[in-house]
């Protein structure tokens, strides 16, 4: 039988008072129950003036009077933390920046290393220096990464919006605010392209170091093998290093020009923009001409249609993710609006801008073996 709220909300009382003060995800723990629900309780107590919230922290008012009065926070600053050298998501900082100054707040960005679990002493850093609300774009290179990261980010205390990371169904992050591009509906796109110029045996290309990677790999993959007129393609690393963690097949690391010819393929989609220049690069190298041998969309569209040969590419919302990501945490922050609002999960459809590097295939186009 499911514990009465109040009789939950009173052990909580009785295990915080004890000792003055315990940590959310500890009393979690003790309760059997989720470090959400906990945290519904703490705000309800905290409410009724029962108990005092800290950063991950619930400390008694009977004990207040010996304890340190935790700092409140500064209310007009927000701090944003993204991973290094990543362009797509300083595109997203800079929408996020216009929502931000325009309502008055004060952006505290952080970098965050290569290294993995380095958000977490940035955030704590952030909330140290009284940040009262975050925008996060964790790195995430691989699912156990991400995994590590469930526990004290659930645990927070203040509001806190995901940038381009889509909690997982069941997670502890399943009840947070996240604002992504679909990239299914990405993938579908650059599909469909191909397809109308008639194109029928594609290589996909993607990083496989980074939630978006991965969500395109799994897009790229279903949407070929249900659509109907397409018969045949293969998948490969778009960057070698970028799969560095995981075990692959001889195909999935092969050349793409190698890779291409195997398949027959005429068209390709590329991971990123960076990538893909890069990439096409190496086609012209192996005498494989774009678009007159094979048509290519790149995914991300930052420098894209800088190339030689501008690329045709699938452009996700990059901007307007920190936009709207910006504008719920705003709602957060505001009182009004209160924390009782409902979570909400927003994707923002990525468009395609068709460029030099696709054109429709001809008889003599190709790579290999023909239809």
């Amino acid at each position: 039988m499911r514990e009465p709220v109040e009789h939950r909300r009173q052990r909580i009382l009785a295990a915080v008072e004890s000792r003055g003060s315990a940590r959310v995800s500890d009393l979690a723990g003790e309760l059997a129950v989720s470090v959400v629900t906990v945290r519904r309780d703490v705000e309800e107590l905290a409410r009724e003036g029962r108990l005092r919230r800290g950063h991950g922290v619930v400390r008694s008012v009977l004990a207040a009077q010996d304890l340190p009065a935790p700092r409140a926070p500064v209310g007009d600053t927000v701090a944003v933390v993204v991973p290094e050298r990543h362009t797509y998501l300083y595109e997203s900082l800079h929408g996020a920046r216009s929502v931000l100054e325009a309502a008055g707040k004060r952006i505290a960005l952080h970098i965050a290393p290569l290294a993995g679990g380095s958000e977490r002493p940035l955030v704590e850093r952030a909330l140290a220096d009284g940040a009262a609300g975050l925008l996060l774009a964790p790195r995430w290179r691989t699912r156990a990464d991400e995994e590590a990261d469930h526990a004290w980010l659930a645990a927070l205390d203040v509001p806190a919006v995901l940038m381009e990371r889509r909690p997982g169904p069941g997670t502890p992050l399943h009840a947070m605010d996240s604002v992504c591009s679909d990239h299914a509906h990405g993938a579908r796109l650059a599909v469909e392209h191909l397809v109308g110029l008639g194109h029928r045996r594609l290589v996909f290309a993607t990083r496989d170091d980074s939630p978006t990677a991965r969500t395109l790999r799994s897009a790229c993959a279903r949407i070929a093998d249900a659509h109907p007129l397409v018969r045949e393609w293969a998948w490969t690393l778009s960057a070698p290093e970028a799969g560095q963690d995981g075990p692959y097949a001889a195909a999935e690391t092969a050349p793409l020009h190698a890779l291409l010819r195997e398949v027959g393929a005429t068209a390709a989609v590329l991971h990123g923009d960076v990538d893909a220049l890069m990439l096409v690069q190496r086609l012209a190298d192996h005498g494989v001409r774009v678009p007159q041998d094979c048509s290519v969309v790149a995914y991300d569209d930052v420098v894209a249609g800088l190339g030689t040969t501008p690329l045709t590419a699938v452009a996700p919302p990059k901007a307007e993710v920190g936009r709207v990501a910006a504008e719920l945490l705003l709602q957060r922050l505001d009182t009004a609006g209160g924390s009782g609002a409902p979570v909400r999960r927003i994707e923002l459809l990525p468009a395609l801008s068709v460029r030099g590097s696709t054109r429709t295939r001809t008889g003599d186009g190709g790579t290999g073996r023909t239809e």
